[in-house]
């Protein structure tokens, strides 16, 4: 992969992390519902992990152990999926378990140097992580 940054030679996103309160449900929902596949997997019972490619090298790493109860966001406020078809992104995840907490909107962003439009689409994962879907020409 090519890297356009000048400063880290060959940068770009390698994962994301979530601990996840139901680890079978999250690697069945990412998997089977959304179709990343996995890379690697390690550990077992409340130690086990698991590496999912998201389909262009970039990884999803899941660890089991989460809490049973819901946190208000912390410092990771969701994970966003870039597609080119978001309500069928969005679809998808909610035939395999997810809740639509935002229908797919367009909005304008009205951003330097230009308004960027974007389509979102929001959504819980039945493991407690928010996903956004974002299909866009402009970021």
């Amino acid at each position: 992969m090519t890297s356009n940054n000048t400063c880290i030679p060959g940068c770009g996103m390698h994962h994301i992390a979530a601990r996840v309160r139901d680890f079978d449900a999250a690697l069945a929902f990412y998997t089977t519902g959304l179709g990343f596949t996995p890379k690697i997997e390690w550990g077992a019972g409340e130690g086990r992990a698991a590496m999912l490619d998201i389909g262009d090298g970039t990884c999803l790493e899941l660890f089991a152990g989460g809490a049973a109860d819901d946190k208000p966001e912390g410092a990771v406020l969701h994970v966003a999926l870039r597609t080119t078809d978001c309500d069928a992104a969005l679809q998808r995840a909610v035939a395999a378990g997810a809740v639509m907490t935002m229908a797919p909107t367009d909005i304008e962003i009205p951003s330097r140097p230009a308004p960027a439009c974007v389509r979102i689409a929001f959504c819980k994962t039945p493991s407690g992580e928010t996903v956004e879907f974002i299909q866009s020409a402009d970021v």
